[in-house]
């Protein structure tokens, strides 16, 4: 079988627009792209692609789920086949491996990591703010940084004693075995076998994953020992790859969907820094060279990046190899780039919020101006040196997948090094030729010399019972309710799943997916872990692929102009979360209750034996109360 090492890098690797696009002409609508159905015979589109949640969505034939279920549905392939053929997209290794006993106990070894990263980030908070070392060292710098309470709880930044066993010990005592701790980075073991903790005497900084928990942290040191590095990090871990991780991305996703745009910055401290400054659109790259997989990471949130780069000559050589990385991921790319000897984190502090959210703005230029500007400057008259500037921004813009942008840089190029358009358009096809040339050679290589078995699914029994039906409609809404809003505050202690999972702690779902899913979202909770529908997307089933996919996207979308143009606003039903959830939750307690009615009365027309019917009479007028008890709260009059 496939190796999860290469379906996990399929996976990373996936752009679902680039995917669909393979087989079906895509036009923009919103943040999103539709188009005609690839599966049925329609006139109006409602096929869906939701890049930010990199998943399809057909209205018309019901057919949704992430890109490698697309690949399956629209040609016929199995999971491994389209697995093969993405990987062949994409340039991956496909590795292959034989399961074991091992690799079966592989997912809970994972779920225990999580749980021990989330108990030392709570360890590292709690001495940050209530143990003497923690407040006058930990604590103190970060005040002296300027970090409120609001961004520390933002960050859950933390501090680790300047002790060799404090984490361990306090871990083991609290029954976190020391293998399980050695594997999640947070304790070193020396040649002798002997162990100590990773990081001491050090404020903290946890990395986040999409979903809000702990994978790793970073940490700096605050003394001046000269044989210390200033930060170190965690190892590479079985749930944390820093080349497939952006720092900040869980706090920042939400406002870089609402901006459409992301600053991209070098460290902890900057993205912090910026959010302090009132710019919460903000990532970092961890202190790691930017990589393809953040690049594809970021894509699923923004198409524009803004880049801040240090104004030193290190920062210099940083800015000119990310724009190209960049470029290449089809990002549109604009840069800042700061005074030298400065940082985002210095800067902002040193200028305050609003003088520097107004220098960012107006010092933000395109990566053609930027690019001619740095590379110009040493030219002279010098007509080799500036051809050697023209190849190299050719270069750059070739690296960009869309023909049209291509087309636009080349003409501001030409118009800025006074270059005629035909010169540079030459230039530019002979790369692309050469680029493709060596895409066939390798695809050529890598061509798969066997067909592959295909697999198949079951299809899910519905019961036609209209009560039943109206039991399932609800079930549904919830589980919509618990994908899109997870993380979303219900009042100020619970956030939509916990008040979930409190209110229909003892209720099994009657629709198998929704049971499914539910079941999963509980189990994980009782285990520390919080899930969101990117989990399901990778780990479900196929129909709890389909099932989240379709929850997950909407057909329609309010048009901008309404409020931006005509001043026209729609409440959205994210600010009314709270009364939706309340509701929801009477309302399947509702259904439940009446199925129960059906059910109860079914048994009582069905016996003859008194006592058994003068149960079934006191069961029917308990559950008729409870009935009416909702129904008033819902004011419903008439009920099915």
């Amino acid at each position: 079988m496939i190796s999860r090492e290469t379906i996990d890098e399929i996976k990373n690797r996936i752009d679902i627009v680039d995917v669909v696009s393979d087989f079906v002409s895509l036009k923009r609508s919103g943040q999103n792209y539709k188009a005609l159905s690839p599966f049925t015979n329609e006139k109006t589109p409602s096929f869906y692609v939701v890049p930010s949640k990199g998943i399809f969505k057909d209205f018309s034939s019901g057919k949704g789920g992430d890109g490698i279920t697309f690949v399956m549905e629209h040609e016929g392939m199995s999971y491994v086949e389209a697995l093969r053929y993405l990987a062949k997209k994409y340039g991956v290794e496909v590795k292959e491996e034989i399961l074991t006993a091992e690799d079966t106990l592989s997912q809970n070894e994972r779920d225990s990591l999580y749980i021990v990263m989330n108990f030392a980030k709570e360890h590292y908070k709690n001495l940050l703010l209530h143990h003497d070392e923690g407040i006058s060292i930990g604590l103190s710098y970060f005040r002296e940084r300027g970090f409120n309470d609001r961004i520390i709880e933002k960050f859950e930044l933390g501090y680790s004693l300047n002790e060799w066993h404090n984490l361990e010990e306090t871990a083991t005592k609290q029954g976190y075995s020391k293998s399980v701790l050695e594997k999640a980075g947070l304790i070193i073991r020396k040649n002798d076998d002997t162990t100590y903790d990773r990081f001491r005497g050090r404020v903290i900084f946890p990395v986040h994953n999409l979903a809000g928990k702990v994978i790793a942290f970073g940490a700096r040191i605050l003394s001046k020992e000269k044989d210390q590095p200033k930060y170190i990090n965690s190892p590479e871990t079985e749930i944390y790859h820093k080349s497939q991780v952006l720092y900040g991305l869980f706090q920042a996703k939400n406002e870089i969907r609402k901006q459409d745009f992301c600053y991209l910055v070098e460290g902890y401290t900057d993205v912090i820094s910026l959010h302090l400054a009132g710019i919460e659109n903000a990532v970092a790259s961890s202190g790691t060279a930017l990589t393809e997989e953040q690049i594809r990471l970021m894509r699923r949130f923004t198409e524009n990046v803004t880049v801040l780069f240090d104004g030193d000559a290190a920062g210099v050589k940083a800015a000119m190899r990310g724009i190209d990385l960049i470029l290449k991921g089809g990002l549109n790319v604009r840069v800042v780039l700061l005074p030298d000897g400065e940082d985002p984190d210095s800067y902002s502090r040193k200028m305050g919020s609003s003088e520097f959210q107004h220098y960012l703005k107006s010092s933000t230029t395109d990566f053609i101006s930027f690019k001619i500007n740095l590379l110009s400057a040493n030219i002279s008259n010098d007509p080799i040196k500036k051809a050697e500037v023209i190849r190299e921004i050719v270069n750059s813009i070739a690296l960009i997948p869309d023909p049209i942008k291509r087309s636009v840089y080349i003409r501001e190029t030409g118009d800025l090094l006074r270059i005629q358009e035909p010169v540079l358009l030459t230039e530019l096809n002979k790369i692309l030729i050469q680029d493709r040339r060596k895409r066939d050679q390798e695809y050529l290589r890598n061509e798969p010399k066997e067909p592959l078995p295909p697999i198949y699914e079951e299809s899910i029994q519905v019961s036609k019972t209209d009560t039943l039906t109206m039991v399932q409609m609800q079930e549904r809404e919830t589980i919509r309710l618990l994908l899109n809003y997870t993380e979303s505050h219900v009042d100020d202690e619970r956030k939509v799943l916990d008040f979930m999972l409190h209110e229909l702690d003892e209720v099994e779902f009657n629709n198998p997916v929704y049971r499914e899913i539910f079941d999963e979202f509980r189990v994980k909770a009782e285990q520390g872990i919080r899930l969101d529908n990117f989990y399901f997307l990778e780990n479900g089933s196929d129909q709890v692929k389909r099932a989240v996919a379709d929850l997950m996207t909407s057909r329609y979308e309010t048009s901008p102009h309404w409020s931006e143009k005509y001043h026209i606003y729609f409440s959205h039903e994210r600010d009314e979360i709270n009364k939706i959830s309340y509701t929801n939750v009477l309302r399947l307690k509702l259904r439940l209750i009446q199925k129960l009615i059906e059910d109860n009365l079914d048994e009582l027309k069905a016996t003859n034996d008194e006592n058994q019917i003068d149960h079934y009479l006191e069961v029917q007028s308990e559950l008729k109360k409870m009935q009416k008890e909702i129904t008033d709260i819902l004011g419903i009059v008439v009920l099915k």
